[in-house]
């Protein structure tokens, strides 16, 4: 058999980066992990090849080699997905799709010839058994949780590591909250399920193996969802790890609010590598954080949590959220002041999305308040239920904080506050962007010679050059960054729907 596996393209959203990667020539934030290691499990001799859309074109040469097709993908892919399984049935070549897109509504890909969905390691066997014996069936899915100790490792000689800003694992999948909003224990359940430190050590080993040295992704919706094994075992394993191999990664993840009270765990977070998190604020609001059910967020001072976190040496990053219904029409000032005064560079403001089979999405369809299916992308003004707020004052409260954020005004202004607070616990800092010839360069050109905001560009780097020396590959990281989100916001914000 002949396999060929495809990621479809991600549009230009806040989180693909796609203007901020020009600066260091990548094509891409990271590979399809999930079409890598389903590439694992699929029979040795099979030939296999993989075509990531991101960073290369789908060639038709390329369907009428493959005897199948396998596709995976999230909601924000959709409309490239279409288009690759209209393409796959004009070549007369069968389509294997999965995926949390696939998974969530199933009924809307009636052109797929196999759905393999929930989680690979129970029903893809199902699904490689009954197609060799040629009685395969269409759909194949399952109510149990795989044990992801058996998960085999990615087959990365199947991508262009170059290509890609950043590599990334997994160390677990379930997060033990459940906010009414998200897909994550729908598709991963509410208990964490981990790997164990042998299978983490092998994995960066084997990143490392084919040549990788620099930021890794552990792309878990929930880091820290098992404290202690954290803490006894996969912690210390990688800190040992790092030191015999002289600290070739860094590493980002993603983890809730109450990291910020345990000192033990984002010291030892720290001392592996980490330097940044991604950590799901949503609102300042109590009254929406109680309305979605994100009681770990509820009865803290935000902001004091957040300082905790960037003094031990991480970078918070940040989701945010408007269109509660507990909203009150002063949110939109608000949320604008708790990003500025926080420090939160990278801070995602979308509004609130009824995501497929969510909690949300069923108390809004009992209300008959839903309108529309989601586009998976909440930045980009569209509303896919009836808010409680006027329609147009949340628009245009949401395009206030948009333009008041991510001016270079605020924006820079923000990446000083975030600078004075940030205290790195690693004395050999890894140099992101700017190991790249031409990166820094090229940033003064677009930025501080031809950019709207070249008077804060070298605001900032004058400013760090001279108070925090140590950090200006991070600030001017920072600066292409802004540039990228005002790339995006200002597409939307040009766009009829806004």
């Amino acid at each position: 058999m002949k396999i060929l596996l495809v990621y479809p393209e991600f549009p230009d959203t806040f989180w693909s980066f796609k203007h901020a990667l020009k600066f260091i020539f990548k094509k891409s934030h990271s590979p399809p992990l999930g079409l890598l290691t389903v590439a694992a499990m699929l029979p040795e001799e099979w030939e296999k090849k993989l075509v990531d859309i991101n960073t290369d074109k789908l060639k038709d040469d390329d369907l009428k080699w493959a005897d199948l097709v396998f596709i995976s993908a999230m909601i924000v892919q959709k409309e490239s997905v279409m288009k690759i399984i209209a393409r796959c049935k004009k070549s007369g070549v069968k389509v294997v799709a999965g995926g949390p897109l696939f998974t969530t509504t199933p009924e809307e890909f009636s052109d797929v010839d196999y759905l393999v969905l929930n989680e690979a390691e129970i029903t893809l066997p199902l699904f490689l058994e009954d197609f060799k014996k040629g009685c395969a069936k269409r759909i194949y899915t399952s109510d149990q949780w795989a044990d992801i100790k058996t998960t085999p490792q990615p087959v990365w000689k199947l991508i262009n590591m170059k290509k890609y800003a950043l590599m990334n694992i997994q160390y677990s999948r379930g997060c033990p909250f459940n906010c009414e909003f998200c897909d994550i224990t729908l598709l991963y359940g509410h208990s964490p399920r981990t790997k164990d430190k042998d299978q983490i050590i092998k994995e960066l080993e084997n990143i490392y193996s084919h040549g990788w040295r620099g930021a890794v992704f552990f792309v878990d919706d929930n880091f820290i969802g098992n404290k202690r094994k954290l803490k006894n075992e996969i912690l210390p394993a990688i800190i040992e790890w790092m030191e015999k191999k002289k600290h070739p990664f860094t590493f980002v993840t993603q983890a809730s609010i109450e990291l910020s009270d345990n000192e033990e765990l984002m010291q030892l977070m720290a001392k592996a590598g980490f330097n940044t998190v991604f950590i799901g604020i949503e609102t300042p609001n109590e009254e929406s954080l109680a309305e979605c059910n994100k009681s770990q967020n509820k009865n803290r001072d935000l902001i004091a949590s957040v300082k905790r976190i960037q003094n031990f040496g991480f970078q918070v990053q940040a989701g945010f959220i408007v269109g509660f219904d507990s909203d009150p029409v002063s949110i939109f000032e608000t949320m604008i002041k708790f990003i500025q005064k926080s420090g939160i560079v990278t801070a995602m403001v979308g509004i609130l999305h009824a995501l497929p089979k969510t909690k949300l999405h069923q108390r809004l369809k009992k209300e008959k308040r839903l309108l529309e299916d989601t586009t998976g992308n909440n930045t980009d003004f569209s509303v896919n239920f009836i808010p409680k707020m006027n329609y147009e004052v949340l628009i245009k409260g949401y395009k206030n904080i948009l333009q008041t954020v991510y001016s270079p005004k605020h924006y820079y202004e923000r990446v000083k506050t975030f600078l004075r607070e940030y205290k790195p616990m690693q004395k050999k800092m890894y140099r992101f962007s700017f190991r790249y010839p031409g990166a820094l360069f090229k940033s003064i050109v677009l930025l501080g010679i031809l950019g709207k905001e070249r008077f804060q560009y070298w605001g900032l780097f004058f400013w760090t050059m001279f108070k925090h020396p140590r950090l200006l590959p991070m600030a001017m990281t920072f600066a292409v960054y802004g540039f990228h989100f005002r790339k995006i916001f200002e597409k939307f914000l040009q766009s009829p729907l806004s």
